[in-house]
Formats: C-alpha cells, sequence, structure tokens
C-alpha cells in the first residue's frame, strides 16, 4: 500500500501570520504550550527524543521529529507505548502574508470499525489544535481548548 492510499484524517486551517511565525509556534514548546501540551521537553529537532506532557490529564508521549524543512514541513513519529503514528504538518505561504497549514495524521495502527473511530477522534483533535494556534497565534489569547476538551468532573484523569 503506497503512503497516498493510507487511510488519515487531516485538518486545515488559514493562520492570518506568515510561515516562519507559524512553525516556530509548532516546534518551540515555549509556544507551543498556549494551544497544545502544557510542557515539552525540547524544540523538535530531527530524530531527537522530545516528551510532550498534558499535565491535567497525567499524560505524556514521546515524539521524534523525522524531516523538517523551515517554515514548510514538519513530520514526526507520535509514540503511543511500542508502537507510533505518523503526524505531517505542512505550511504554504499564502501571497497575503498568511500562511495555509494542513496536520496529516497516518499510520493510525488499527483497522475497520476502529480505523473509523480513529480518524474521526483524530481529525476532531488536530481541528482543536490549529484553532487553538490560529486563536493564539493572531490574537494572543489561550483558549484552553484541550483542557476544556476533556474537564475533570466528566472524565476520569487518574
Amino acid at each position: 500500500m503506497s503512503t497516498q492510499d493510507t487511510p488519515f484524517s487531516e485538518a486545515q486551517m488559514r493562520i492570518r501570520k506568515p510561515a516562519s511565525e507559524v512553525f516556530e509556534a509548532l516546534v518551540n514548546p515555549e509556544i507551543t504550550k498556549n494551544f497544545w501540551f502544557t510542557k515539552g521537553s525540547d524544540r523538535l529537532t530531527v530524530g531527537k527524543e522530545v516528551i510532550w506532557e498534558w499535565e491535567m490529564y497525567n499524560i505524556t508521549t514521546k515524539v521524534v521529529a523525522q524531516k523538517i524543512i523551515a517554515n514548510k514541513h514538519i513530520q514526526f513519529n507520535w509514540y503511543g507505548g511500542d508502537n507510533f503514528t505518523k503526524v505531517d504538518f505542512d505550511l504554504k505561504e499564502l501571497s497575503d502574508n498568511t500562511t495555509f497549514l494542513t496536520a496529516k495524521h497516518y499510520e493510525l495502527g488499527v483497522t475497520g470499525s476502529d480505523l473509523i473511530e480513529a480518524i474521526k477522534d483524530s481529525t476532531g483533535a488536530f481541528h482543536i489544535v490549529l484553532i487553538g494556534l490560529k486563536s493564539y497565534l493572531e490574537y494572543g489569547i489561550n483558549l484552553r481548548l484541550i483542557e476544556d476538551k476533556f474537564p475533570k468532573e466528566i472524565m476520569d484523569h487518574s
């Protein structure tokens, strides 16, 4: 099966900032923590293991960048236990100095109805991330979308 035949989730959003600012927000944990995870151990760098943490959920995950083209493309493996999925961020700078950002999540490691659920969950989750990024970069507002997705009064975070 070729990569283009692999089932995937996808989310897209215009961010009204130049690609260089959007790129920096995705690789620099000091910025990313304002719209996605709460802590990152380091910048995304090809081949380097980075730990992301969502403190409110007591969740950590390992990511390892596989390919980075400054201001254009980020690809990383996202680990869950011994397995990983792949994530690509593609940045296209538009003529008005804004960026069209696409997030693609694939090699999800499941089939059948589990694959359908994984694609639905991932599509929704990455749209939330892109909306949070847009809000933070354009207006300086952390909407706390990730935190509010699963409030502790509704979900068990232990």
